[in-house]
């Protein structure tokens, strides 16, 4: 636990830390002019690696050291932390204006007299920048040690370990076996090099005693491999060993050797401990003895090895890991098994990591009185410690100074002084390395400048988004106005905006906004201004473009192309064809306005494009020139593109590659664009996307492409009638990998228990890994805690952090890496821990102020602290109980309203009450997740209030001169109905008529009103009364009555003249009914006569369907007997109808039908005649008047 002063001390660093947190430098331009006049402490930007080994054998050897500076620095060096005098020593030299040493041995003298530690120290009036301390050391490749070795006895079946103690090298040899004649020993499950060397046996058969065994070691530095002597084995059998009894399903030939149960050669014992450092590789070995040969297995304690990061080795006797980090750590076990049993081993792997960069110091230029800080953090395992220094020397033994103060990690910098400028060093070690690094501070004093071209003239187009430029320097950074034909105060605002680094934007350019512009940068040691000239032009464009023409050969062809630009540009119009300049003379003719083709070929065809162009603009439009055989009057239809053809890949570099192609048949209508899509084979291999498209006179681009993907490509053709079939694909393209360019998007923090955070994020896409094992690197602390940040890597979109405190603020950053490296940060984000119920609960809930609508509600806040979680509300139950008017039911849902308020007295206002009514209502607290405990219950009644409009308004007319009103009762009377009110006009066109008011009982619902007359209109307005007043009105308009149709139908319906009138409506309809029921069963259009022997009237002539249309009042029998007495008794009647194949039919009217006292009967096509015979009377023919029907149907015929 800290005392008082811990305490204290912290809560000071972090407030100092927090009042320093907005102090950012000044950032010098990269103009030649200031960085010439610009004093600059020494920075390191070269150095030998820190572990460098050489060969001995070279005869120069270089160690690095270049600074830059201004003044130009000097060099000196430190040997095991002893001053180097080059001078004394002719082998060593030193490069001019460099630090790099020269160490040369060609007349004589030994590199291992050399070796040792070394610094380099680069210094300038301004202060002194050190290297990393270099380690320099001389490669060696030691013999190995004479030694007899007697040869090796083994029984057969048996275990065995050749050992190979190899002589200690530097770096480190490689090793491999091999016999006498130089044969690599072949390895497998049975028999394998260990990661110290050794040769292991799981069991030795009796050919394993044919060769010998040779351990040797390769020195790569030196280029020389060391051996050792050989291994001569000697194996004993029980049996006679047969050479030729050998085989791989019996490798014991069928002799009886003794099986035994696994036992592991290495490691020894049932646990072991390994120590790896975080990013290196970790190599996990088991080799295990018995027969038989075991099998080697792995897992992981408490979870499942990762399999994008595991690698099994050496027949899976090697588990590897490459790039560790922290969650790698753990218990991992190797089984080894085989049908006598099992054996395990358990390694317990500890992830250390040596120092490594969170926040690494960076140069700090600031200006006189300025504030600043630089910071260094860095973590590791164990934690490192930090050591500042100050000019290559501890901090602590540099002078004290007022203007500067050491916080642990932290140097602040207080109102500096021009002697305040130093180089100071980081350094960040712990047991397993150290990290430094230089960072100067530099105290620059420099009155402004301005850095820009004077006097600039700038023209641009009108309406278009402009920017002028002033860019300007100065320490203290100077401030920047603007100012137009030397008037104003300063532009900023509207039109214009004013950017920090100099720049003016003008939004919109228009006429008005030429002139000349001034910027004005001030500081405390001086001004300067600049002046830029603005010219406001109108665009220049094509107002007619060419269009896409045909054209026979040997015609001639025009393309158009008339250009507007403003009266002060010059312009230019150039022609090209696919691309290419074209070459204007002979049949080639421009003018102003146009380009003409005169007897045209077939090389003319293709995409002519018209540009023009001024100094500040240009546009530019193509058309397609298709050149036609012959004249035909009747042009091809245009049709989709054939497909491109011929892909091929060129010009390949690490994320880019030249597609080329030829494209196919236009059809008669030209290529617009290509589209180029690609397949890959890892993430989704057979699914094609699109990657680019590009304009359709291009047939060879540039592809932008992802790293780490095996590409191929295919092209489709569009023209104005549609795609075309993709190509045939390219070859593939792999690109190389890199470390991720993208940074984790939706970064973000929250807690799904009261105990953790989870961290998620959104996983890069697939094309966006760049490398094999993508993994993300998440950091987090607690916000404004001044912890150092704790990190994890995971191959998941997730990580929770476990346990932390209830709703606290967390900073959380991510960073996605893959084997080749790691990608760029993101910024950081505040998450929070989860939340939790609240603890208290709102106190002394009250009503002040009570409506018929709202009431005014107050209440004791909580303490925001016991929210436990973001504040989100104070939010208030309340239902309505029951309505104070008798016999009212309600509905009794529970309804909520929020208040966010942190005022210390609290108040709001519940709305959409209904009035009259018993309320009732309690509040709780309300963070994101929770609500906090209910506050007391409180019950209410709202104010007696005016009604609801009724719930429905008819008005009818029952009569002429009457109308009929009704309406019902309010759903919600808002009190005690007394009535209702009904306020009426006559309406006269648009002028209403004098007000007459009409009041109603509460229990009265109609009203019957009598008209003046019958055109009479009226306006109505009807509400209901409570003893506040009238409610919502109610508004309904009688229509305008003009005739008796528009009487209510209920009441005419009733009128007996009315049914009356559809009775002989219903009577007239069946009587045609039947007549047309008769003239269909006759088969002709006509109706049937009387006979008599009178002559064809005149109006009887013959239909177009060849039916007669008889008008007088004749009958059939006359007609009949008249047409028997001609001398074509044989022939049809001419009214017959013509059958359908052309013959004609004989009359459906038969003369012995209509006989006297003939009985009815069918005719020839069945119908029955006989019931329309008319019978005459014995003396009808004595008598010359004709016979009238007797029969209710010959009634029917007279009305036809």
């Amino acid at each position: 636990m800290l005392g008082k002063g811990g305490h204290a001390a912290l809560t000071l660093m972090s407030l100092l830390l927090l009042l320093w947190q907005e102090v950012v430098g000044i950032e010098v331009p990269q103009d030649p002019k200031i960085q010439q006049d610009l004093k600059q402490p020494p920075t390191i930007i070269k150095q030998s690696v820190k572990d460098y080994i050489v060969d001995p054998r070279d005869n120069t050897i270089i160690i690095e050291c270049e600074a830059k500076g201004n003044p130009a620095p000097t060099f000196s060096w430190r040997k095991n932390g002893k001053f180097v005098n080059i001078g004394k020593d002719p082998r060593v030299t030193m490069r001019k204006r460099l630090g790099t040493l020269e160490i040369a041995f060609r007349n004589g003298g030994r590199p291992e007299d050399y070796e040792g530690e070394y610094q380099c120290f680069a210094a300038n009036d301004l202060g002194v920048a050190l290297s990393n301390k270099i380690l320099f050391r001389v490669s060696k490749a030691p013999l190995w040690p004479k030694e007899e070795l007697e040869p090796v006895t083994v029984i057969e079946g048996s275990t065995l370990v050749l050992p190979c103690n190899p002589p200690p090298g530097l770096p480190p040899p490689i090793i491999f076996w091999m016999d006498s004649n130089m044969t690599p020993i072949p390895q497998d499950r049975r028999v394998s090099m260990g990661l110290n060397g050794d040769l292991y046996f799981s069991n030795v058969l009796a050919q394993d005693g044919q060769k010998d065994y040779s351990c040797n070691a390769r020195f790569n530095f030196t280029h020389t491999i060391q051996q050792k002597n050989p291994f001569t084995l000697k194996v004993q059998t029980m049996e006679p060993y047969n050479q030729t009894s050998y085989n791989t399903s019996d490798p014991y030939g069928g002799r009886k050797v003794a099986e035994s149960p696994p036992t592991f050669l290495s490691p020894s014992g049932s646990e072991s401990v390994k120590m790896v450092l975080r990013d290196e590789q970790l190599l996990l070995e088991c080799i295990a003895a018995g027969l038989p040969t075991p099998t080697i297995k792995w897992f992981k304690r408490g979870g499942d090895l990762p399999a994008q990061k595991v690698k099994f080795e050496n027949y899976n006797k090697t588990l590897k890991i490459v790039h560790v980090s922290e969650e790698d750590a753990g218990e991992y076990v190797c089984r080894a098994i085989n049908h006598l049993g099992s054996v395990r081993h358990s390694i317990y792997v500890e992830v250390k990591a040596a120092p490594y960069w969170l926040d690494k110091p960076t140069n700090l230029v600031l200006a006189p009185e300025e504030n600043g800080r630089l910071v260094c953090r860095a973590n590791g395992n164990p934690k490192p410690d930090i050591q500042w220094l100050m000019n290559g020397e501890p901090i602590e033994s540099a002078q004290p100074s007022v203007n500067r103060e050491v916080l642990g990690d932290t140097i602040l910098f207080h109102k500096v002084l021009m002697e305040s400028s130093a180089v100071y060093q980081c350094n960040a070690s712990n047991q397993h390395g150290y990290l430094m690094a230089n960072a100067f501070v530099s105290v620059l004093d420099m009155p402004p400048r301005m850095l820009g071209p004077k006097n600039q003239l700038i023209k641009v187009l009108v309406n278009n988004r402009t920017f002028l430029n002033c860019p300007f320097f100065g320490s203290p950074l100077p401030v920047l106005r603007w100012f137009k034909n030397g008037q104003g105060s300063g532009l900023d605002g509207g039109q214009y905006r004013a950017y920090i680094n100099g720049t003016l934007e003008i939004k919109r350019a228009r006429k008005e906004d030429e002139g000349i512009y001034t910027c004005v940068a001030n500081s405390i040691l001086g001004k300067a201004e600049n002046q830029v000239q603005l010219e406001v032009k109108e665009p220049t464009r094509i107002i007619e473009a060419p269009t896409n023409q045909s054209a026979v050969r040997r015609s001639k062809a025009r393309f158009h192309c008339k250009v507007a630009s403003d009266p002060s540009l010059s312009t230019k119009v150039t022609w090209t064809k696919d691309g290419e300049p074209l070459y204007l003379g002979g049949r080639l003719k421009k003018d102003e306005e146009s380009l003409t083709i005169s007897s045209v070929s077939e090389d003319d065809e293709g995409m002519y494009t018209c540009t023009v162009k001024s100094e500040i603009d240009q546009d530019s439009a193509s058309a397609r020139l298709t050149v036609l055989e012959d004249a035909s009057p009747i042009p091809l239809r245009p049709d989709r593109p054939d497909p491109p053809m011929d892909l091929d890949l060129s010009d390949a570099a690490a994320r880019s590659v030249r597609l080329t192609w030829i494209p196919g048949n236009d059809h008669r209508s030209p290529v617009t664009e290509f589209l180029v899509q690609f397949e890959e084979d890892r993430w989704e291999p057979g699914r094609w996307q699109d990657l680019s498209s590009f304009p359709g006179d291009l047939n060879s681009v540039i592809l932008q492409l992802a790293p780490y993907v095996n590409y191929q490509f295919r092209v489709i053709a569009i023209n104005a009638v549609g795609r075309s079939q993709p190509s045939r694909p390219s070859p593939r393209y792999k690109t190389t990998g890199s470390p991720p360019d993208a940074i984790p998007r939706d970064l973000r923090g929250w807690g799904s228990k009261k105990d953790n955070m989870e961290i998620t994020w959104e996983p890069l896409h697939d094309l966006e890994r760049n490398g094999p094992n993508l993994q993300y690197n998440v950091w987090w602390r607690r916000k404004d805690s001044g912890d150092d940040w704790t990190n994890v890597t995971t191959f998941q979109s997730k990580y929770i952090v476990h346990p932390t405190e209830t709703y606290v603020p967390y900073e959380i950053k991510i960073q996605a890496r893959n084997d080749l490296g790691s990608g760029p940060e993101s910024n950081v984000v505040i998450g929070f821990s989860g939340e939790d119920k609240p603890k208290e609960a709102p106190t002394e809930l009250q009503i002040s102020k009570v409506g018929g609508t709202s009431a005014k509600i107050h209440w004791k806040p909580v303490d925001l602290s016991s929210v436990q979680g973001e504040f989100k509300e104070y939010r208030l139950y309340y239902s309505r109980e029951s309505s104070l008017v008798p016999g009212l039911v309600v509905s009794k849902e529970k309804k909520t309203t929020g208040f966010y308020t942190t005022v210390p007295e609290p108040s709001g206002i519940l709305k959409d009450l209904v009035p009259y009514s018993r309320y009732q209502m309690f509040m709780v607290v309300a963070n994101n997740r929770f609500e906090s405990p209910p506050s007391n219950n409180v019950i209410f009644t709202t104010e007696e209030d005016v009604p609801d409009a009724p719930r429905f308004f008819r008005i009818n007319r029952r009569s002429l001169d009457t109308l009929y009103l009704q309406w019902g009762k309010p759903l919600e009377p808002n009190g005690i109905l007394i009535g209702y009110q009904l306020i009426y006009h006559r309406v006269n066109g648009s002028r209403l008529g004098p007000q007459q008011i009409q009041t109603f009982l509460q229990n009265e619902t109609e009203f019957t009103l009598r008209l003046p007359d019958r055109s009479a209109r009226y306006k109505f307005n009807l509400s209901a009364l409570t003893k506040v007043g009238a409610g919502e009105v109610y508004a309904e308009e009688s229509p305008h009555f003009t005739n008796e149709a528009h009487i209510d139908q209920v009441d005419i319906a009733t009128q007996g003249w009315f049914i009356g009138l559809m009775c002989a409506i219903a009577l007239i309809i069946l009587i045609l009914l039947i007549v047309c029921f008769i003239k269909r069963s006759r088969g002709g259009k006509y109706p049937i006569r009387d006979k008599k022997d009178l002559p064809l009237d005149p109006v009887d002539q013959k239909d177009q369907d060849g039916s007669f249309d008889y008008q007088n009042g004749s009958s059939v029998r006359d007609r009949n007997e008249n047409e028997n007495s001609s001398d074509e008794d044989n022939k049809p009647l001419q009214g017959s109808q013509t059958s359908l194949d052309g013959n004609v039919k004989e009359s459906d009217d038969s003369l012995v039908d209509y006989g006297e006292g003939g009985d009815g009967q069918f005719n020839e096509d069945g119908s029955f005649i006989g019931q329309y015979t008319v019978k005459k009377d014995k003396d009808e023919t004595e008598g010359n008047e004709s016979s009238e029907a007797t029969s209710p149907v010959n009634a029917i015929y007279s009305l036809a």
